[in-house]
């Protein structure tokens, strides 16, 4: 077990290094080595405990750094934006929002490429409206996904700040956010004896990272920070685009299959209960078919599967859509086995 802390301790200051300097990122190194420690559960206990640490030592570092417009608009929506996303949590499954977060961070690939030569443009005022709406967002998505991390890196950097006020403005920010979802965690019970003298040494490493890491800084140039910062959001948006799509494929049991003739191909969707077929034809177009439960029917066509149902064993429904025709039924019918297809 000493061992493991060791290697937490070290991986820590190393994470909250590469975290000052790229804008986030932490989590995607310590999560890995919470696991072998941790059930999965109490990880984001001991992993709050470290990141709230984080932000208030980075703040005393950089204190004067911290650009307090940003912090007085960000704040006051974010608190309550994540109240409502940690409850949510029970509603919305969260994966399908990392994936659209992960798109989101793939998209900064092109800001890789632009030449440091280039002028830069003039960075224009952003109203008050969208501070308390990027506040609100951060928040929101925090409370749901447990972390905000690379997110609004792309903010703090078109808002003009040097990299200091990066660092000092988003631990700021953030330093709320985190206190409130340890509260949140004390009082579900997501935490633990172990997963609390954990979080303590992850802290501690956390507190030696932010007294460091302003001798490391200096020694960046303000075009290799911004590379670094757009690169790791592209680098963490590919990896949770790739853990999250496995567990929506496995969870919702996601299915895709094709088939092809000479007259028509043919793509079918499997997800949940839902049954999705795209079908080309090379004289009659696209024409895509979905399932529907019965209780979707209504007049004759509610009718008409009862009748059905009078015949055969079991009576599958699907909605046909075709480009620029009227949108029509099927009936699957099956009895014995044997099937018979009727269109409504």
């Amino acid at each position: 077990m000493i061992l493991k802390i060791a290697l937490l301790f070290a991986g820590t200051i190393l994470a909250f290094w590469i975290s000052a300097i790229c804008g986030g990122g932490a989590s995607l190194i310590l999560i890995p080595i919470l696991n072998l420690l941790l059930p999965t559960s109490l990880v984001p206990f001991s992993l709050t405990i470290g990141t709230f640490t984080s932000s208030a030592s980075r703040i005393a570092v950089f204190k004067q750094h911290i650009n307090w417009k940003i912090f007085l608009w960000f704040v006051p929506f974010s608190i309550p934006a994540v109240l409502l996303g940690a409850y949510l949590i029970k509603y919305v499954n969260p994966n399908y929002l990392q994936l659209m977060v992960a798109f989101f961070l793939i998209a900064n690939l092109p800001q890789l490429f632009t030449s440091k030569n280039k002028p830069e443009e003039k960075e224009k005022e952003y109203p008050k409206s969208a501070l308390a709406l990027i506040g609100f967002s951060a928040g929101f998505i925090s409370g749901i996904t447990g972390a905000v991390g690379l997110l609004f890196n792309r903010f703090y950097l078109k808002f003009g700040l040097k990299k200091e006020e990066i660092v000092a403005t988003r631990a700021a920010n953030e330093v709320f956010l985190h206190l409130i979802k340890l509260i949140i965690y004390i009082s579900l019970g997501l935490y633990s004896n172990t997963a609390l003298w954990l979080g303590i040494a992850i802290a501690a490493a956390a507190i030696v990272s932010s007294y460091t890491v302003k001798y490391i800084l200096p020694h960046l140039s303000e075009n290799l920070f911004k590379k670094i910062g757009y690169g790791a959001m592209v680098i963490s948006g590919i990896t949770l685009m790739t853990s999250t799509s496995g567990k929506i494929i496995q969870q919702d049991q996601i299915v895709i299959n094709s088939s092809c003739t000479a007259h028509k191909k043919v793509y079918t969707m499997l997800w949940r209960d839902t049954r999705m077929v795209l079908e080309y034809k090379a004289k009659e177009g696209i024409e895509i078919e979905k399932s529907m439960q019965p209780e979707e029917l209504s007049g004759h066509l509610k009718e008409k599967y009862h009748t059905l149902m009078e015949h055969y064993d079991e009576v599958r429904i699907e909605k046909v859509y075709v480009l620029g025709k009227k949108t029509s039924h099927e009936f699957y019918c099956y009895k014995d086995n044997v099937l018979t297809k009727f269109k409504a």
